[in-house]
């Protein structure tokens, strides 16, 4: 028999679920050839619950290992910050300064900004309720697009490069990466963060550009960039994990059992 059939489940389900304290949660499940033992970890980003399970590790142990663990489960889904989507009342910050979405079904136009009167930010979406939640994140995504290329093709210019593309992905791992052939990629999500703080992560994968590791080298490049990146590298930290909140669904990860 092949080694490769040995890991194969066909029928496995790809979540199971599990009952602790009256609320019952889901949780993904994932088989990993290199995977020694049963292991539970959060994805923030997502707010997802992940099982991975070694190769010959069974569903019914699993299980039980994902039961065991309830409290823990419980506790750190119940640290993660509180869901934000986007509805109207909702504040969201844009470039690190809170707005209120604000819907005017009647309105001409998608999605714009302006002031209340009293100091206050207000993010206007047109068109049907249906569709507020979309128009505010293709709204958000066209912002970072525009912002990050500038950033990014100005860094590149101080160091006499080209850029080949730049896009904008929702990234739970990673707030930026490049490629090899100088393709860069950013988190829409750093639209939200103070601008100081998109600027960084531009100008940091632009100096990848010129050296493809994290070395003294490469930190002397982001420092003839952007002198002051080590406060938005604290920025960062201490917030970046909130901005992953933003946009989701109100429907909680845990439902009463």
């Amino acid at each position: 028999m092949p080694h490769a059939l040995l890991y194969r489940r066909p029928s496995e389900p790809p979540r199971i679920e599990i009952a602790f304290g009256g609320a019952t949660f889901p949780i993904r499940i994932r088989r990993h050839r290199q995977a020694r033992r049963y292991t539970l970890r959060i994805q923030a980003a997502a707010r997802e619950v992940v099982l991975t399970i070694p190769p010959r590790g069974t569903l019914k142990d699993a299980r039980n290992f994902a039961e065991k663990h309830g409290a823990w489960i419980a506790a750190r889904l119940g640290r993660l910050p509180q869901a934000a989507p986007f509805a109207d009342g909702a504040v969201v910050p844009l470039r690190g300064e809170l707005h209120r979405i604000i819907h005017r079904q009647r309105a001409r136009g998608t999605v714009w900004t302006e002031s209340d009167g009293n100091g206050g930010r207000l993010l206007c979406v047109a068109g049907h309720v249906p569709h507020l939640n979309r128009r505010v994140a293709d709204f958000l995504r066209r912002e970072a697009k525009r912002d990050l290329e500038a950033a990014s093709r100005r860094f590149a210019r101080d160091l006499g490069l080209t850029i080949d593309h730049v896009s904008v992905r929702d990234q739970s791992s990673r707030w930026g990466s490049c490629s090899t052939t100088g393709v860069l990629s950013f988190s829409w999500r750093l639209i939200l963060a103070p601008s100081h703080v998109l600027e960084y992560l531009a100008a940091h994968e632009v100096a990848h550009l010129v050296e493809m590791n994290h070395s003294a080298r490469f930190w002397r490049v982001v420092n003839r960039l952007i002198p002051d990146h080590q406060m938005a590298k604290a920025w960062l930290d201490a917030h970046g994990g909130d901005l992953h909140r933003y946009g989701l669904p109100d429907a909680p990860c845990q439902r009463q059992a």
